[in-house]
């Protein structure tokens, strides 16, 4: 087995084991497992003979995200090791607590900041590949027009009774990737490999950059209610119920974090494969 397959399938079989710890509520486990189906993903990115026309662009956007997983897993590690500490006294406990959300808060448009520069190296990849047709784009472009309508309706129900300017101002790393994912993924058509595994991927990383939104607007949206008493909220600290105590089986958290690593091993692979497979106009050849 050359090293670049065997690098592909180590990644296949980390992502599905990261994917059955986070079915099983292992966070610490996913997120390493996690980790290291991206590093297994770069390196075969990087050993790849087929990659020479975009390599260094799938290598970066395939990295960032794996720092940005990184992150996240110290992140958790430093919450685990704290998760004992407690403030006494409502008042103080409820500052501490607002503190501690929009900590929060900036980590994640962090994170989101890092997740938009690798769609965006991811993106600039899939169009330095050869283009195949005007014809296989329709579809893909439809799609993204689909999606993204999807995406506007979804965000405006949801979050128009916030101020806009300042929920722009925390979520537009998040919203620039959702844009970036689903303008990839409208061109991914006329660049895809035989197989479609560029249009496929980028429709994940697409939903995964909309989920991503949406739950960054959540959490500012949360603080944001929170911090305005002269709205008539009010607010009892009391005991938080881990929803990890409660659910045997999360789900929800397994599906997003499967559509996230199959999307970016998708795009990763397909892009690949599509500067190894050749252009239509290729392979008329030269002109006698």
């Amino acid at each position: 087995m050359r090293l670049s397959s065997g690098l592909l399938v180590a990644s296949g079989v980390a992502g599905l084991l990261s994917v059955a710890a986070a079915l099983l509520a292992m966070t610490a486990a996913s997120l390493q497992f996690g980790l290291t189906m991206l590093l297994a993903l770069l390196g075969y990115v990087l050993v790849s003979r087929a990659a020479r026309r975009v390599r260094w662009t799938v290598a970066a956007g395939v990295g960032l995200f794996a720092v940005v997983a990184a992150i996240r897993l110290f992140w958790y590690q430093e919450q685990v090791d704290t998760a004992g500490w407690l403030t006494y006294g409502q008042e103080l406990t409820k500052t501490s607590m607002v503190a501690g959300w929009r900590e929060q808060i900036d980590r994640e448009r962090l994170a989101a900041l890092g997740l938009a520069l690798g769609v965006l190296c991811l993106a600039a990849a899939a169009w330095a590949l050869p283009a195949r047709g005007r014809r296989r784009g329709i579809a893909t472009t439809v799609l993204a027009l689909l999606l993204l309508a999807w995406f506007g309706l979804t965000a405006v129900r949801e979050f128009s009774r916030y101020p806009l300017f300042e929920l722009l101002g925390t979520v537009w790393p998040a919203l620039a990737a959702v844009l970036l994912a689903v303008g990839a993924l409208a061109l991914s058509g006329r660049r895809a490999d035989r197989r479609w595994l560029l249009p496929v991927g980028w429709l994940l990383l697409s939903l995964e950059a909309a989920r991503g939104y949406s739950d960054l607007a959540a959490r500012w949206s949360g603080w944001w209610v929170v911090t305005r008493p002269a709205d008539g909220v009010f607010m009892e600290v009391g005991v938080a119920v881990s929803r990890t105590a409660a659910d045997s089986l999360q789900v929800s958290d397994a599906a997003e974090l499967a559509v996230a690593l199959a999307g970016a091993g998708l795009v990763a692979v397909g892009a690949v494969r599509g500067s190894r497979d050749r252009s239509p106009a290729d392979q008329v050849g030269p002109a006698c």
